[in-house]
């Protein structure tokens, strides 16, 4: 008897009702090279989405894997509690270099998730070190996702995801994102001005809240859930002046917009922003071995150092060194084959390729920045008129997203927000893999506008 995937293997944010009952088979990725990616059957595909905004440098890079074995055969594991491992020294002391202002300081966790929950509990004892206890809420915004442990789910704004498991941690507030193509009609002219006015939110829930009480504001650089959603100019900036008013640690979240996804190492490098803590995971190893990081400044470390303080948190498997030593690997192919400056150079080959297919009707924006970019999808371009969520199940769900895969390109549908195809290639792609995504985009938009 064959084992199935489904009969053991319980997939992440997946219904799982028709491969469990035999109606569907679970597509299975065994090898990847490049920017391809090939399924049990011998089916090559494009990776569109870097796997999920992870393999930055992509498939196969026998530097990184032979960075791991090595550093396996010496010590397979050790954990930082207490106790460091050179990769894990080598590797926070380059991130300390890259980082932006003062931010020296480096939390190692196993992933995003884990490192948006470990920079709220920075905050929250930060500010009870520092004599202001009651400091504890955390603002971000509508349609944000910053992860699914219960802490950094209470600051995802995605209402779906969160109702089957609450009560969540409470003290999480959220305001409007920067979706300037949805931006109400008041501000919906200028972006300059709506920009002003969503950072602005942020210091009219501070102030009802009481700026006694809020501990932290998180916020991507570029917005994932709702669609690769950038920011206006001089959102940031009013941003960080918000929180410097009200003492209000500003937390940029990174976990996709780090390691070169925009051009930049750090994505609010590109926007000219400096944050107190960055958030990361995902790129850093470019997926061949999960390891995420909170980089902290020394302003807000300088309290955890006195004598007889510490940080109650940690990870077993945060800090791993193997994990480490493939990180390390994984910076030295970003130095050599400047990785940061080949999307540079070519993400505006990649808007302009996908910016194409606004010919078609059912593509109302494409918005993004660096290699991370959405097309939304609309029943109506001239009056921007969103999918319902039947649309969103028969058309996006039960259409587009199963056209695309079948047209050779992997990439995402997603609704969370607006009705969004999500495109995130390896930083080694080009023009090639941008025109391949756009005309399979072209022909499977083009059949689903069919069925609307």
């Amino acid at each position: 008897m064959t084992v199935s995937a489904a009969d053991h293997l319980w997939l992440h944010f997946t219904a799982m009702g028709p491969y469990a009952d035999g109606r569907a088979q679970v597509p299975t990725i065994v090898r990847g090279e490049g920017t391809s990616i090939w399924d049990s059957h011998g089916r090559e595909y494009l990776d569109a989405l870097s796997g999920l905004f992870v393999v930055q440098a992509g498939y196969g890079r026998e530097e990184i894997v032979e960075a791991i074995a090595r550093q396996a055969r010496e010590l397979a594991f050790f954990p930082v509690w207490g106790y460091a491992t050179p990769p894990a020294i080598e590797l926070a002391d380059r991130l300390a270099a890259l980082a932006p202002g003062d931010l020296n300081k480096v939390f190692f966790s196993s992933g995003g998730s884990e490192s948006v929950e470990t920079a709220w509990k920075v905050a929250k004892q930060y500010f009870k070190l520092t004599g202001r206890p009651n400091k504890t809420k955390v603002i971000s915004r509508a349609v944000a996702y910053h992860g699914v442990t219960q802490g950094a789910l209470a600051i995802t704004g995605v209402p779906r995801f969160k109702h089957a498991f609450e009560p969540l941690v409470p003290g999480a507030v959220k305001v409007p994102n920067t979706d300037f193509y949805r931006a109400p009609e008041f501000v919906a002219d200028d972006e300059k001005v709506f920009g002003r006015w969503a950072a602005d939110r942020f210091e009219e829930a501070i102030l009802a809240e009481g700026p006694d009480s809020v501990a932290a504001v998180f916020v991507e650089p570029v917005q994932n859930a709702g669609g690769s959603i950038p920011p206006p100019a001089g959102y940031f900036e009013r941003l960080r002046e918000i929180c410097d008013a009200h003492d209000v640690l500003l937390v940029s979240d990174e976990v996709i917009c780090a390691y070169g996804r925009l051009g930049t190492m750090f994505g609010c490098e590109k926007f000219g922003y400096q944050p107190d803590i960055i958030t990361t995971a995902k790129g850093l190893t470019s997926g061949y071995s999960p390891l995420g990081a909170a980089i902290i400044s020394d302003r807000i470390f300088e309290p955890f150092a006195a004598d007889g303080v510490s940080f109650g948190h940690g990870y077993t498997f945060g800090g791993h060194p193997g994990a480490c030593a493939g990180a390390l690997a994984n910076l030295d192919l970003f130095g050599r084959e400047d990785l940061l400056g080949h999307v540079r150079r070519n993400e505006g080959a990649l808007e302009h390729t996908l910016r194409r297919l606004l010919d078609l009707p059912i593509v109302g924006d494409v918005r993004g920045n660096g290699y991370f970019w959405s097309v939304e999808l609309v029943k109506d371009q001239h009056a921007k008129t969103p999918f319902t969520p039947a649309d969103c199940q028969r058309v996006l769900r039960g259409f587009v997203a199963p056209g695309l895969w079948e047209a050779g390109v992997y990439c995402r549908a997603d609704d969370r927000g607006q009705a969004v195809v999500q495109f995130a290639p390896p930083l080694i792609s080009g023009q090639r893999e941008f025109d391949r995504i756009e005309q399979a985009l072209r022909s499977v938009l083009s059949d689903a506008w069919t069925q609307l």
